[in-house]
């Protein structure tokens, strides 16, 4: 059986279920986002403007720098785990099909298009590329040194580029299928005229949170190893000098820039 019959097999299963235990279902809105889910993504724009607004030495949000950057790996590691125990829609496994996305091309070039209850095809090559690009340029300027000073500018801007492409997209896709697609990553819900015979999105399993605060408590560990002072406000001057003798001027400054 196929991916997709086998997902249609499932929501009716489910469909069938809500009608037996009497639950309703036709109402106006479906449950698609969980709140893990929501609240990684919009705490992940947080953490990116802020590194963008705080990249310049001069910038009034300089010291916001490297705790924005530190808050985007912890935000990733989550979300990779989520993307395997997390809700319906959450997972990988349920959007990332290329397979799907000739049809949604010449779907989209005939005007055929039907709303998609998760992420479409190229909505889910966007999250793949997006999550890639974050991790990218959060590695080249915690791990990479002075050697990937360079390396750090380009993946930044390449991931602005790439986050302005995303935010067209979603405004383009919003009008063809008739949906707001950004206050349903704020709600969690679509519209349920707009998906017929839909049901609401298998729900996070408990195990599924315990593994996911695992990981994050994990992945907050060891950046302390690594870095003591990582969630702190301070310089990119300081981290790049953070093994540097107390005398050498490096903390001089930084203290004198906080007073």
């Amino acid at each position: 059986m196929s991916e997709s019959v086998s997902q249609k097999v499932s929501a009716a299963e489910r469909l069938a279920e809500s009608k037996r235990t009497g639950t309703p279902h036709h109402r106006r809105t479906i449950k698609v986002w969980d709140l893990p889910l929501r609240l990684f993504h919009w705490t992940l724009v947080a953490a990116v403007a802020v590194a963008f607004l705080s990249a310049e030495e001069d910038s009034a949000l300089a010291n916001w720098h490297l705790l924005s950057g530190w808050v985007a790996a912890v935000l990733l590691v989550f979300r990779l785990v989520w993307g395997f125990v997390g809700g319906e829609h959450s997972r990988f496994s349920d959007f990332i099909r290329p397979s799907r996305i000739p049809a949604h091309l010449a779907g989209l070039l005939h005007g055929r298009r039907e709303a998609d209850l998760g992420h479409n095809p190229l909505g889910a090559v966007a999250v793949v590329v997006l999550l890639a690009l974050t991790a990218a340029t959060v590695w080249s300027g915690a791990f990479g040194g002075e050697a990937a000073e360079d390396l750090h500018e380009i993946m930044g801007w390449t991931l602005l580029v790439m986050i302005a492409v995303h935010v067209v997209a979603v405004v383009v896709m919003s009008m063809i299928e008739r949906e707001n697609l950004a206050r349903a990553m704020i709600t969690g819900d679509k519209a349920a005229h707009r998906h017929p015979g839909a049901v609401d999105a298998r729900p996070p399993p408990l195990l599924g949170w315990a593994l996911a605060l695992a990981a994050v408590a994990a992945t907050v560990f060891a950046i302390l190893r690594y870095d003591p002072q990582a969630f702190t406000l301070r310089s990119a001057e300081a981290f790049e000098h953070r093994d540097a003798p107390a005398g050498d001027g490096i903390h001089e400054r930084e203290d004198e820039e906080r007073d």
